[in-house]
């Protein structure tokens, strides 16, 4: 699963995706620089790694990863092939989430494809370039869809239904995430793949010298009213900063954030939400070999969680042994957590939390 990062030309997706990658993917000064999407796998974040590394003294210690897919910058008129807009917005659809980064700084070294800054203008040009490609697959959709309700068929008459209630949405510039679905139809939806229906977040990338108080900003401010209406997040980056610290270690990092008065960088606070957008928690196997996140979705039952480590864990799967990262962290240790009863046995049914700290028993 991947989170794709998308905005209007220029307004600092590729240096964000460097900062993010440091695979040093170009970032130049016109449109259409990124043609082709670049794709790089970043470690998530989590403080509770380096809790159960000093717990364990593992030989080795392996973070969660999230993929980030660097999206060629989106042009009005880009549904009807503008600025090879057709090619960048079947990439869109590849992703399972939007990372949608708005300018919100002024530079005049910087060209605007607008020529004047307006977030809320810049937002709603993609969105409705993602509408307008919707409505295009939606119609095509609803096309063959009625021919199926030749059959009788109560299924089609109901997707038919669906279909023209989302065409009525969109229309009036509502996005497909925002309308209710029963369960039923939401399978159905999602079948369909619409770009509107992924969930998405907006980056607001600001000046430098605005890094410690974005209330000032009148364009940040403009872009989390429109988001709040919408329902979405918004989060403030200085990419240029995230670029300038990327190639920094640890030390280094700490010293230069703390000079400026930030306790961590705004790229942590990205990967978390992106994480989190694209639906997964993390659980944690800890012993004296290694010390490790993994990725599942939510509400994954223990013997699939199992089968992330294996499939033989899935398919011989026993009991799951699980303690609760607050818990472990309370008791000092695996060992005293078990003689003080709160590590637990759980079976086949039980629905994996975030922070579980497991050790799967299973027989093959």
């Amino acid at each position: 699963m991947q989170a794709g990062i998308i905005g209007l030309p220029n307004v600092g997706k590729s240096t964000l995706f460097n900062a993010l990658t440091k695979v040093g993917v170009s970032a130049e000064n016109y449109p259409f620089c990124t043609i082709e999407p670049n794709v790089g796998v970043v470690d998530v974040p989590d403080h509770r790694l380096q809790i159960l590394e000093d717990m364990e003294h593992p030989q080795k210690v392996i973070p969660a990863t999230v993929e980030f897919v660097d999206i060629a910058g989106l042009v009005r008129g880009a549904s009807k092939g503008e600025g090879l807009g057709n090619k960048f917005l079947s990439h869109i659809r590849n992703v399972d989430a939007i990372i949608h980064v708005v300018r919100c700084f002024e530079d005049e070294n910087i060209i605007h494809v607008d020529i004047t800054i307006d977030p809320v203008r810049d937002v709603e040009t993609i969105n409705l370039e993602l509408i307008f490609a919707d409505l295009e697959t939606i119609e095509k959709r609803l096309e063959r869809t009625k021919k199926m309700t030749k059959s009788g068929d109560k299924m089609y008459l109901r997707q038919v239904e669906v279909l023209e209630n989302m065409k009525y949405e969109l229309e009036k510039g509502k996005p497909v995430r925002k309308i209710d679905f029963d369960d039923q139809d939401k399978e159905f939806v999602r079948s369909i793949d619409l770009l509107t229906d992924k969930p998405i977040l907006y980056v607001a990338n600001i000046n430098e010298d605005e890094i410690l108080d974005t209330d000032d900003n009148k364009y940040v401010k403009t872009l989390k009213e429109y988001a709040k209406k919408e329902g979405s997040d918004v989060i403030t980056i200085c990419a240029k900063i995230e670029a300038e610290i990327a190639d920094m270690d640890d030390s280094e990092k700490l010293s230069f954030l703390n000079d400026i008065g930030i306790e961590e960088p705004g790229l942590n606070k990205l990967i978390r939400k992106a994480y989190e957008m694209l639906g997964y928690i993390t659980f944690f196997t800890a012993g004296p070999k290694e010390v490790r996140a993994w990725t599942i979705l939510k509400n994954t039952k223990a013997p699939q969680a199992a089968g992330k480590i294996h499939s033989d864990f899935e398919r011989g799967f026993i009991r799951a042994e699980v303690i609760s990262f607050e818990d472990l962290v309370r008791a000092g240790s695996q060992t005293r957590a078990r003689e003080l009863g709160l590590m637990r046995s759980e079976g086949k049914d039980y629905i994996m939390h975030d922070g579980d700290v497991v050790v799967f028993r299973f027989n093959v």
